[in-house]
């Protein structure tokens, strides 16, 4: 604990990037050796406990503002550094009623000058929209995976292996991701069952019509989603 203290002893600025497990035990390890005026930030991709856990354990003299960039891919370790990995990246900012405005200017500021897009959630608000967007699709693509045979794995094409590469996430960070916003993944794994029982009930009653809608309906969607994401240059035409 002696080098982490160390570490952060004249920081102007903190940034955590351990398992969200780990925050609340980081937490207090270094609230002692902060300096006053000193602003935590995490990467974490769970917020509602990253806010609770420094609430509890910073000291008054530090501000905590929760940093949520959107960036990176499946794999992990430093041979997968990119200089470029916050281009055109969000970064999600969280803040409560008692975050400091100064220290969230600082924040912005900062992964800005990184290349990313800022925007601001409550911390509620982004464990609802990221377990829908992040947290259930991967719970889907592990769910794919496990659903088949090595054996049948053989004969995959690039549409299986685009569907199910985020299945190849480290498991001991997405435990930690699905464990900390377990009510909201509850809830999203709920509504793909339910989506789900559609398509089921329109195969097995031969509803060419309903199937049509249901497949149409989700391609719509998605054109919509691509053409938003171009518009922001957030993907290449």
């Amino acid at each position: 604990m002696h080098d982490i203290k160390k570490s952060v002893f004249e920081a102007d600025l903190v940034i955590i990037a351990t398992p969200i497990s780990t925050f609340e035990q980081v937490f207090l390890d270094i609230a002692k050796a902060l300096p006053a005026g000193c602003i935590v930030t995490d990467v974490g991709s769970t917020k509602v406990l990253s806010h609770r856990w420094a609430a509890k354990r910073l000291p008054k003299r530090v501000r905590y503002v929760g940093s949520h960039p959107v960036a990176g891919s499946e794999q992990r370790g430093v041979r997968f550094a990119k200089a470029d990995l916050f281009e055109r990246a969000t970064c999600i900012l969280t803040t409560t009623a008692e975050t400091d405005r100064q220290a969230v200017q600082t924040v912005k500021r900062f992964w800005s000058h990184l290349g990313c897009s800022v925007k601001m959630m409550r911390p509620d608000e982004h464990d609802r929209i990221f377990a829908n967007i992040s947290h259930v699709p991967h719970v889907v693509a592990a769910a794919l995976i496990n659903a088949n045979s090595e054996e049948d794995f053989k004969y995959a094409g690039t549409g299986f292996i685009d569907t199910s590469r985020i299945a190849s996430g480290p498991s001991n960070i997405w435990t930690d991701i699905l464990l900390t916003n377990n009510k909201n993944t509850i809830k999203g794994i709920d509504r793909i069952i339910a989506e789900l029982s559609k398509l089921k009930r329109a195969i097995n009653n031969q509803n060419k019509r309903q199937i049509e809608f249901l497949l149409e309906a989700a391609r719509n969607k998605r054109a919509g989603l691509i053409r938003y994401k171009v518009r922001r240059k957030e993907l290449l035409p």
